[in-house]
């Protein structure tokens, strides 16, 4: 259990690293292309199929896969779905690309969520503004009436004790 709580850790870390501000992508396609969820056309003739797209950021499509497998292993939407597309004929590669793109828009839903919850001010902080929050709008540092010390005093070194 200690295990998969550790995996869990890493990979939001990985996702939120990797991913930095989510509003950069305009849409959950333009996210996916960049997590290499996307589809690539593959079709051929009458027959119409989709592959797994080897560019975009691997980390990000490895913690993606991850998901997609503890999804599959437990009795989870994510299984359900897969075994859709099964039923729908689509071999288990197939599907697990399906599963991952899924995956992909439900990271992508969900940070643009927080991101619109936590809206950032100047700085990048949340609840940053423009104004001071000084008691005064203009403070005033007055000069101290008190002179400054003069050098420092040279101070005695205490011997160093040497065992012979």
């Amino acid at each position: 259990m200690r295990h998969i709580t550790k995996v869990l850790v890493v990979g939001a870390a990985r996702l939120l690293g990797d991913i930095g501000d989510i509003t950069r992508f305009g849409s959950r396609a333009h996210f996916a292309s960049f997590n290499g969820t996307a589809p690539i056309d593959a079709s051929s003739g009458d027959q119409n199929r989709h592959r797994l797209s080897r560019a975009g950021n691997r980390r990000i499509n490895r913690v993606l896969h991850i998901m997609a497998v503890v999804q599959l292993r437990h009795d989870t939407e994510g299984r359900a779905y897969f075994r859709r597309k099964l039923a729908a004929g689509k071999t288990p590669m197939e599907a697990m690309r399906a599963l991952k793109r899924r995956l992909s828009d439900v990271v992508y839903k969900q940070m643009t969520a927080d991101a619109k919850r936590l809206q950032t001010g100047p700085g990048g902080h949340a609840g940053a503004t423009l104004q001071s929050s000084a008691a005064d709008p203009i403070p005033i540092a007055g000069t101290s009436d008190k002179s400054l010390p003069g050098p420092a005093e040279p101070q005695p070194r205490t011997p160093l004790k040497i065992n012979s």
